[in-house]
């Protein structure tokens, strides 16, 4: 491919730089997975297997992505290359960074489907449709939308151009500006939602539920989903945290702010715990609804109370805004990697990414439809049954997201020298010594045991 010279950019400033990050953080796996896998868990004790798991996996993995990125200065394929050179390695290395830039395509093409689906249900909430529905037919609504490709594919454009909107204008004009306005936007959502939700009869059962363990509930299947979902939740694997990373100045301290993203996550995630599930207790559904929880359980809730409309508009303009900031950083490295290795500028890279993005997306909106029988892999008995938007997603979450973490963690943790990761981090000894043990041994350990699980079940 032709080479062009490029001035790459950087955050104007740490706050910019951990606004977006947490942005990138802060998606549809906080408010509507976090919620729904609490439920299928047992509540509490998941929500405890999950903490420890994302400071034991999902932080050593967050650093050293950002670490790369920050040494490399490229896109997440070239930096894993330049950084790999640099130390004599083999410059095969580089697969890594392409393959998070790969799993970060496809998990936005039908990433944007999903986002289309909040926003076709602010539609809903401002005509007040809830109010009409009653068990059946709030399952009706949703299959409903599911069943019309014409609807989703409106919704699933109109997404796409909100992310490619944003992404075109670049780190400052773009990803900068729409972090800082987005994610305090978002945030005071969830305060209302969580202030709401105290109201309710439901709150103190919900708060105990979401915050007492009751580890009689334990499985080895919660600790393995709580494992999984500690690594996805901060965008890892993804080439996102190290696309980002390439953007930051040597004078941020990388531990420091890895630590505050992972509490700005994980309290966030929380938060839409406290308002969802006093919601649901309140009006006698089930907490462990599953993935129906979000556009199914909430949306009979909103129907049924006292200014539902009003809360239900409120909360899926949340879950817009979450999945917004999140399909904006999922664009960023795929058109990074367009703009450094084609003679494309910013412009054209983003329109040329988000368009390849919406062509594939119209696969998985055709899936839930048109195309429901078609099993691309139908011969083999584990994927008989899968769409094409299941096997996207079981490729990207199963297979290609842990394997890209799990080797951007060994190159860091057994290929790279000591003394330049302690330098790079700049944390105590202390501090550095548990982050080394922890990405050498635990957190390789803990994505291993999640990639493996996910083959076999």
């Amino acid at each position: 491919m032709p080479q062009k010279s490029h001035t790459h950019a950087q955050w104007s400033s740490r706050l910019a730089f951990l606004l977006a990050a947490v942005g990138s953080s802060v998606g549809l796996g906080n408010i509507w997975k976090f919620p729904y896998m609490t439920g299928e868990s047992g509540g509490g004790a998941f929500v405890v297997v999950y903490l420890i798991c994302i400071a034991l996996v999902g932080l050593p993995i967050l650093m050293s992505e950002w670490l790369l990125g920050r040494l490399g200065q490229k896109n997440p394929m070239s930096s894993m290359q330049k950084i790999a050179g640099r130390m004599k390695r083999s410059q095969s290395w580089g697969l890594v960074g392409l393959a998070g830039i790969l799993g970060a395509y496809l998990i936005l093409s039908f990433y944007s489907v999903i986002g289309g689906w909040a926003l076709a249900y602010i539609k809903y909430a401002v005509t007040d449709t809830f109010s009409t529905l009653d068990g059946d037919s709030v399952g009706s609504l949703f299959g409903n939308l599911l069943g019309d490709p014409s609807t989703l594919l409106l919704w699933h454009s109109v997404f796409m151009i909100m992310t490619v909107g944003v992404v075109i204008g670049g780190v400052a004009g773009g990803l900068e500006r729409a972090a800082k306005t987005l994610m305090p936007a978002l945030v005071v959502l969830l305060v209302v939602m969580v202030g709401y939700a105290a109201t309710t009869d439901g709150f103190a059962e919900g708060v105990r539920y979401l915050l007492l363990p009751d580890f009689s509930k334990l499985t080895a299947q919660t600790i393995l989903a709580a494992m999984g979902h500690a690594f996805f939740t901060l965008s890892l694997g993804m080439g996102i945290m190290m696309a980002y990373g390439s953007y930051l100045s040597d004078d941020v301290n990388i531990g420091r702010t890895a630590v505050i993203v992972v509490f700005m996550d994980t309290i966030i995630a929380l938060m839409a715990g406290m308002a969802i599930f006093p919601i649901v207790f309140s009006n006698g559904l089930d907490a462990g609804a599953g993935p129906g929880l979000i556009f199914q359980t909430l949306p009979l809730a909103f129907g049924h109370m006292s200014g539902g409309w009003l809360f239900g508009i409120l909360f899926f303009v949340l879950l817009v805004f979450a999945a917004w900031t999140s399909s904006i950083s999922l664009l960023e490295p795929v058109v990074e990697w367009l703009e450094e290795k084609t003679s494309m500028n910013r412009k054209a890279a983003t329109i040329a990414a988000g368009l390849a993005t919406w062509a594939l997306g119209l696969a998985t909106v055709l899936s839930f439809n048109v195309w429901s029988d078609i099993h691309p892999l139908g011969i083999f008995d584990k994927f008989s049954g899968m769409t094409i938007f299941d096997l996207l997603d079981y490729a990207t979450s199963k297979v290609m997201l842990p394997l890209t973490g799990l080797a951007t963690i060994i190159f860091v943790g057994w290929f790279m020298q000591r003394d330049e990761l302690k330098s790079q981090l700049n944390v105590s000894s202390g501090a550095f010594s548990l982050w080394y043990v922890t990405s050498r041994f635990v957190a390789p350990i803990g994505v291993a045991v999640v990639f493996v699980f996910g083959l076999i079940n």
